[in-house]
This record gives C-alpha cells, sequence and structure tokens, in this order.
C-alpha cells in the first residue's frame, strides 16, 4: 500500500509539473503525458518525459522545453536559443534513418514552452554518464544504477558511425556537435544520434562537390547557443573548412568520454582561450592519455585526434575496423537488419542464436533482442524458430521482467494451434512457464496449453506433456488438477493406441501421487487401473509402482477395506500373465503378500479392539448385576446351547462372556428365599399382587392342615402317629421308589378310568400343576414338587400318578416319553405335562426328576440351598446301580 501511495504522488507531481509547463500546447491533446524520465539536448535543457499516445496507446516519450529556464539570460541569447532549438528539432523531424532519433509528433509551442513526441526514451548519453542537470528528482534507480557493458559500447559507437555515415554520404550534411548531450538512447538500448541544432547543410550544387561553409565560434555568445567546446574540431580553431572528419575528431572525443564516464581530452571548460591552446597541445599528445580506451580502439581513436583531418578514417572505415567484430555486436546488427532478409535467411540466423544469447548480458536480451524478436511473431511460419530463443530469454528473467515483457509477447501465441512445433515448444518449457506465470494467467493461458497437448493428434507432444506435467504438479492448484488435469490424463490412457503413450499415463499419474490427497487417489487413480484394457508386461509394472507408491506414503495409503475387495482380487489375475519374466513376476507376488498382511494385521488388530470392547462392557453389566438393588430380580443362567456344545466339543470354544448369576428362588408365601421383600418391604403393592399373595396365604394355610409325607412301607404308622414321623431324619426314598416303579410295571394292564372332565391347568412359572381337584392344587404348591414324566409320586394322601408313554426314559435310541396316564393302586390317574425338566442317566447312577418342597425337607434349589445337584447319584445313602442291573429292571 505505501508502494502505491508513493508511486501515486510521484505521478501526481509529475502531472502538476507537466501542466504548469504544457497549458494549451497541442502535443497534450494527442499524447498522455506521465513522469519525468530524463533529459537531453544543448546544457540539458529538454526535459523528457514517458508519454502514451491517446489514439493508439503506444509508448511514446514528450520533450519539452519549458521557457522560463532560459530568462536568467540576455534577450539577445534567449532568442538566439529559442531559434537554435527550433532548427534543431525542425532538422531531425525530416531526417529518417534507424540510427537517428525518430520524432512521431512535431514540434509545438505555446507561450510558455516548446515539445515535441518521439519514439520511447530511457535517456541520454550525459545522463548514463553521470550528467543529471534537469534529470528527474529522486533520480530513477534504473537511471543512477546503469552501467553500460562492452557489448552496449561497442554497438553503440558502432551506430553513431553508421549515423554519420547517412549524414556524410546520403544526406551530405554536417553534424558539428557530436557530443553526449546530442545522443539519446532508446527504450530498447539503441543509440540514436539527435541535437542537430548546430548542423551544416551542404552548399554546394548538384555537379559539383560538397562544400560547408565555415561558422566562426563567437566568444561573445552563449556557450549553449555554440557547440561545445570540448568536442570541437581543431580547424574551428583555425578557421579552416569544415568536412566530414570534423564530425569524425567529435566522435573520437565522444569515444573517449564514454570510457572516462564524461571525461574530456581537453578540459576547456567553455573557455575560447583554453581551447586553442588546447588545440595547440594535440600534436604532442601523450599516450597515456588515451589509456582508459581498450587497446583495440586506442590506435584508431588517435588517428581520429589528428590535426590533419585527412589523416582520419571517414564513417565508413570506421565502422569496418576489428573493434567491431564481436559476435554481440554482429547479432545486435543482424537483429536491426532483419527485415531486409527472407524467411529462409531468418531461420538460418533464428537457429543460431540460442549459442548467441547466454554470451550477451540479460539487459540487451531483454531490451534489444526481445524486441526484434517480437516482431516475427505476426509471420506463424516464423514463430518456431523465435519462440526458443525468447524462452531462453525468459528463464534468465527476473518474475517481474517477465510479467511486464515476455508474457504479453507469447500469450497470444499459446492460442494458436498450428504449426504444430509451437505446441510442442512450449511442452519442453512448460515448467518455466507456470513458476514464473502468476496463478491468474496459469490458469488463463498455460493450463489450456497443457489440455490441448493432451487432447492433441500428435503421439509426440501426448507423451511429452505426460512427461513435463509430473514437474509441474506442486504448481497446479487443486480444483485444476481434480476437475481438468486428471480427467484428461485418465481418458489418454483409455483412448490410446500407443502402448508407450499408456505406459507414460499410468507413469505420469503415479509421479502426481505425492502431490494429491488421499481422497483424490481413492477416488480418481486407483479405480482407473482395473480399467485399462491392455495387461502389457509394462502396463503390469507402471500399475505395480503406482500401488507401491500409495502403499508407501503416509500421506496417501490405502483402508483395508479397499486392499481386501478391489486391490487383490485384480493382482491376482495380473499375476499369472505369462508375459511377465520372472522379476516382474516376483515384484507382483511382493505387492500381493504385502496387501494380505496388511489386510490381516488391521483386521485383527481391528477384532482385538472390539472383542476386548465387548469383554469390558460384559464385565461392567456383572459388576451391575452382583449386587442388584432391593426388590430386583436376577435371571437365572441359561442352558447352554447345542452350538456351544458342539464348539466346545470340538475346542473352538462358543462365547467366553460368563453366565449371568441366578436369579433367586422365591418362596410360596410371595418374598425371596432370602427373606427380603421384593419392593424393600414398604412399598405399596398393586391391586393384582396384593390378591395373588392372598392366594398364596390361603393355599400355605391349607398345605399346612396336611400330614407329613411318608414312605409307602409306613403310611399306616405315619397316620396313626404323626407327631413322632415328623420326628424322625428323612429316609432315602431311592429304594421305595425304584420298587414302586418295578411294581407298577409288573402289574397287568387296566383299562383306563375316565380321564376328568377339565384338562389340568399348567402353571408355566410355578413348576407344578393345577387340577380340578380342590384340594390337589394346594398340596403340590407346598410340597413344591416339579413333576416330571416317568417317575411315579409317593407319599401323598391323594395319590397321583404320573406314567410314562412309550420306553423307559435312559434306555438307548429313545427320546422324551409321551406324557400317558400311568396305572396305580386306585386306578388311572390324570396325566400331567412334564415341567421341562428332564433326568439325566448314566452307567452308574438314576438321578430323580422332582424337586422336593418344604415339607420333605429339602429346599426348592438343590444347588443353593441344600448342597444337592440334580444328578441324584451324588447324594449320600443313595443305592448304587449296574448298568447290567438298569438294564434288567427296564427289560
Amino acid at each position: 500500500m505505501e508502494m502505491l501511495k508513493k508511486l501515486q504522488s510521484t505521478v501526481a507531481q509529475a502531472v502538476t509539473q507537466v501542466s504548469g509547463a504544457l497549458p494549451g500546447n497541442p502535443v497534450t491533446r494527442e499524447y498522455e503525458v506521465k513522469e519525468h524520465i530524463a533529459s537531453a539536448g544543448p546544457g540539458l535543457l529538454w526535459k523528457v518525459y514517458s508519454a502514451v499516445k491517446k489514439s493508439t496507446r503506444e509508448e511514446a516519450s514528450v520533450f519539452l522545453l519549458e521557457k522560463h529556464l532560459l530568462e536568467q539570460w540576455g534577450r539577445r541569447d534567449r532568442e538566439m536559443m529559442l531559434d537554435i532549438l527550433r532548427q534543431g528539432v525542425s532538422q531531425l523531424t525530416r531526417l529518417r534513418h534507424p540510427r537517428i532519433l525518430t520524432v512521431q509528433h512535431a514540434m509545438e509551442e505555446s507561450r510558455e514552452s516548446l515539445a515535441f513526441a518521439t519514439e520511447p526514451v530511457f535517456a541520454s548519453l550525459s545522463n548514463v554518464l553521470g550528467q543529471l542537470e534537469n534529470a528527474p528528482s529522486p533520480v530513477p534507480a534504473a537511471l543512477r544504477d546503469h552501467q553500460l557493458h562492452q557489448v552496449e559500447i561497442k554497438y553503440g559507437l558502432l551506430q553513431l558511425g553508421q549515423a554519420l555515415e547517412f549524414l556524410h554520404s546520403d544526406v551530405k550534411m554536417l553534424h558539428r556537435n557530436v557530443c553526449p548531450d546530442s545522443v539519446v538512447i532508446n527504450k530498447s538500448g539503441a543509440w540514436k544520434l539527435a541535437g542537430f541544432e548546430f548542423c551544416q547543410a551542404n552548399k554546394a550544387s548538384a555537379d559539383q562537390p560538397p562544400s560547408w561553409p565555415v561558422a566562426e565560434y563567437d566568444p561573445d555568445v552563449h556557450p549553449l547557443a555554440q557547440p561545445a567546446l570540448d568536442f570541437m574540431c581543431p580547424e574551428a580553431a583555425l578557421c579552416l573548412a569544415h568536412t566530414p572528419y570534423s564530425d569524425m575528431y567529435s566522435l573520437a572525443a565522444l569515444v573517449y568520454a564514454v570510457f572516462t564516464r564524461g571525461g574530456t581530452v581537453f578540459n576547456c571548460a567553455a573557455d575560447w582561450y583554453a581551447y586553442k591552446k588546447a588545440m595547440n597541445e594535440l600534436k604532442r599528445l601523450p599516450p597515456s592519455r588515451l589509456e582508459p580506451v581498450p587497446a583495440e580502439l586506442r590506435e584508431t581513436v588517435k588517428l581520429m585526434l589528428n590535426v590533419a583531418p585527412d589523416l582520419r578514417p571517414d564513417a565508413h572505415q570506421f565502422a569496418k575496423i576489428n573493434y567491431f567484430d564481436d559476435v554481440g555486436v554482429k547479432t545486435l546488427n543482424y537483429l536491426d537488419s532483419l527485415f531486409q532478409w527472407d524467411n529462409l535467411q531468418k531461420s538460418q540466423f533464428y537457429k543460431g542464436l540460442p549459442q548467441i544469447i547466454p554470451k550477451l548480458p540479460h539487459r540487451v536480451c531483454l531490451y534489444r533482442v526481445l524486441p526484434s524478436l517480437a516482431k516475427e511473431f505476426v509471420n506463424p511460419a516464423m514463430i518456431p524458430f523465435v519462440l526458443p530463443n525468447t524462452m531462453l530469454i525468459a528463464e534468465n528473467s527476473s518474475k517481474e521482467e517477465y510479467v511486464e515483457h515476455i508474457m504479453p509477447l507469447i500469450a497470444p501465441v499459446m492460442k494458436l494451434q498450428e504449426p504444430v512445433q509451437i505446441l510442442l515448444i512450449f511442452m519442453q518449457r512448460l515448467e518455466l512457464l507456470l513458476s514464473k506465470t502468476p496463478a491468474d494467467a496459469v490458469r488463463a493461458h498455460v493450463l489450456p496449453l497443457m489440455y490441448r497437448a493432451l487432447e492433441s493428434n500428435t503421439q509426440q507432444i501426448q507423451e511429452l506433456c505426460l512427461s513435463v506435467i509430473p514437474k509441474v504438479g506442486a504448481l497446479v492448484d487443486y480444483p485444476s488438477m481434480k476437475n481438468a488435469l486428471l480427467p484428461r490424463v485418465k481418458q489418454l490412457c483409455l483412448s490410446t493406441g500407443y502402448l508407450s503413450t499408456r505406459v507414460g499415463c499410468l507413469v505420469c499419474l503415479g509421479k502426481l501421487l505425492p502431490h494429491l490427497d488421499r481422497w483424490l487417489v481413492l477416488d480418481e487413480v486407483l479405480p482407473l487401473l482395473p480399467q485399462v484394457p491392455t495387461r502389457e508386461p509394462a502396463v503390469i509394472m507402471a500399475v505395480i509402482g503406482i500401488y507401491k507408491v500409495t502403499l508407501s506414503s503416509d500421506k496417501l495409503g490405502m483402508t483395508k477395506e479397499v486392499m481386501a475387495t478391489k486391490v487383490l482380487p485384480f493382482l491376482l489375475p495380473l499375476a499369472i500373465e505369462n508375459g511377465l519374466a520372472v522379476a516382474q513376476f516376483d515384484a507382483v507376488m511382493t505387492l500381493v503378500k504385502d496387501l494380505l498382511a496388511r489386510v490381516e494385521t488391521e483386521h485383527r488388530d481391528k477384532l482385538t479392539q472390539l472383542n476386548a470392547m465387548k469383554d469390558e462392557q460384559q464385565k461392567a453389566l456383572n459388576a451391575s448385576l452382583a449386587q442388584p438393588p432391593p426388590g430386583q430380580l436376577v435371571g437365572a443362567p441359561g442352558p447352554t446351547s447345542d452350538i456351544d456344545k458342539m464348539f466346545g466339543e470340538l475346542g473352538i470354544g462358543g462365547d467366553p462372556s460368563p453366565a449371568p448369576a441366578p436369579i433367586p428362588a422365591r418362596s410360596p408365601s410371595g418374598p425371596l428365599a432370602n427373606g427380603s421383600s421384593p419392593a424393600g418391604g414398604g412399598a405399596s403393592l398393586s391391586l393384582e399382587e396384593k390378591q395373588r399373595r392372598a392366594r398364596q396365604q390361603e393355599a400355605a394355610a391349607r398345605l399346612s392342615s396336611q400330614p407329613a409325607l411318608t414312605s409307602p412301607t409306613t403310611t399306616s404308622s405315619a397316620n396313626s402317629s404323626s407327631g413322632s414321623a415328623g420326628r424322625r431324619p428323612p429316609r432315602d426314598l431311592t429304594d421305595s421308589l425304584i420298587s414302586s416303579n418295578l411294581n407298577m410295571m409288573a402289574r397287568p394292564a387296566a383299562p383306563p378310568a375316565a380321564f376328568p372332565s377339565a384338562a389340568p391347568n399348567y402353571r408355566p412359572g410355578g413348576g407344578a400343576f393345577q387340577s380340578q381337584q380342590p384340594q390337589q392344587q394346594p398340596m403340590f404348591q407346598q410340597q413344591g414338587f416339579q413333576q416330571q414324566s416317568g417317575f411315579q409320586s409317593a407319599g401323598f394322601q391323594q395319590q397321583q400318578q404320573f406314567g410314562m408313554g412309550g420306553p423307559m426314559i435312559g434306555a438307548p435310541g429313545f427320546g422324551r416319553p409321551a406324557l400317558m396316564p400311568a396305572p396305580s393302586a386306585t386306578g388311572w390317574s390324570q396325566p400331567v405335562p412334564s415341567a421341562g425338566l428332564t433326568p439325566q442317566y448314566n452307567s452308574q447312577q438314576m438321578g430323580l426328576g422332582p424337586q422336593f418342597g418344604q415339607q420333605a425337607g429339602l429346599r426348592p434349589q438343590y444347588g443353593q440351598q441344600s448342597g444337592l445337584t440334580p444328578q441324584y447319584g451324588q447324594q449320600p445313602a443313595s443305592k448304587q446301580l449296574s448298568s447290567s442291573e438298569i438294564s434288567d429292571l427296564l427289560s
């Protein structure tokens, strides 16, 4: 922002100065005057401004003379000076030559100023040599730091010699004031002759030799109104005739001033008498005086400073000396005369120019060579010869110089389709274009150039573009890469008929991977690989390379899902291609093994984490169930499934999670077995809960009035003395039950009695059965039996038989018995459904199915409160039967 404000203030100041000096001057009607850049002319009175022509927007320079600068002189000198300046501009306007400053607009005069317009000018030679009168303040950095290179000096002196040759031979005119003030350097760096204020035209007729009248120097006239004494020839002091050799003496003095940064051979300080004295010493000029001049030019300069005019070389001879026999000078000279050559001669010259450009100073290439090359861009046939030289200059330029001088020239050329070499040259220097072109210009000019190259029908251009794209991948922005560049590379890979081009596309994609992100690779690059239509070894190796780069990159990588479902199924068929070499096959298999190892490792880690999380959740659940809140039921352990048993037999193992804690049994009266109430004792109960508890209490009261159970052999004694029976210890009922069953099986079958009119009612949660006999239901609930098919209950006052329909349980090959009426002493008892428990038999023992109630002296659940297990063979005092005895009994 500060630089912008500074620039605005500088421009505003220049406009203010110009507007004050050019009020009403006609030059301002056609030219837009900008900043002050230099000064020129006699005494550097002309101020030079940069300008732009309003009609064509072409660059120009405006020379301005402010008349108030002459007010310090007398009127006669002032009028004389104005006449001389008008004469000089008028004479300059009539002359047209490449070595003479070109006037674009003739001088215009107003009451305050004189002004005329010329070609774009950098500065005068005096400004470059350090004379800065009437120069801008502060001095521009380009002018303050300007240093002339040897090739610039050589070619500048040659240009001045050619200008004098034109004046002397063609126009028959003497300049008479060749000095640094009269030499102007244009924007391209060419030296142009100007300052024709004191020129002398030929006065002889056409059929006579040319002659120029002698103009004597008047010491009484202001020095600026006469030629500079330091550069005036000796014959002017001797009042001899002026000849073209007079200008050659002035040119030699100018050569000395160039190499001494503005010095003179004799410093006269505008003193006529000092000048005459110096001219007398000219014959005895010491050789040391010319030491600043290069050795190859020193003898020529000494000869040009000779007192005798006839011994001085003329302009044509000066241009032919060995000092100008330089490759840089010849190159610049050829560039200035190219308009005279045909296309064949131009092409030969441009082919050799790349070897010369590195030897030239960069400023010369940028301001002298490049403008000459730019003139050929209008001729498409010459662009393939000119463009490589232009790109070579661009390589040595800074980014600012490239944007200002080169990009405006080549931007229109990038849109050309023919000749095809243009696109080829741009592809070769694509990295240079992207590195120096601004981002907006890249999207506008360079990227469309790449797209046209990929869509070209020329295989060489396509492959060259593919080889260059990876080098510039970092310079392409993400949207252009995703939406424009990658789709064209993929399309070319699938549609081309050349194997080398297809491999080049895959290699290009592999080299672009470091410049892409993970999702772009997974979405755009990897899905392309299975779509490649050919399976040549080169294509397979390129595909393998893409996968390896993706796997090895920390930025990219592939998920195990992609590796398992997409990559591995695609790679395995590639591994068995017959065209692969052994090393190529090994590379494919190495990648396959690597992918398998990655999938195995990642999935095992994932499963380990999931199982660990599941175990943690189960542990947390078990911990919460270990101490349930008051009144909360805990689920009983479920039966082990058949699948878990099968896995256990195979040694694989089922669910590693532990079984939940069993649910405590509930007493018939309602509270839990441990005596705690469901809701902590003080919680309110619902109406249904109260009714259920009332029924349980009634059933408990009826059961309490029943006598205790005894064995069948002691029923009569138990009925006569119930009190003493209750005090005897409980007997082992195993023998009695087995004997009862054997007796029942030995009895003849009797026809079944009629079943009761109503079917028994099954209560799922209680483990007992309810019939229509009112006293039988509470008795079974009070005793706590869980009836099991295949056994006969004993000791009941109202005896009920549970029969078996079918073979005995425990016989080999038999399934669950059907529920059928069993014979009893009083007839057929009512069939009761099984409670879901089956006895467990083995060769050593027989288990009992029923779980005896509280009156039998056993608790409802054996495993928790009585220490008994459902396998009755483990009880003490039980009779053990062998397998043969059991078989005999069952048969």
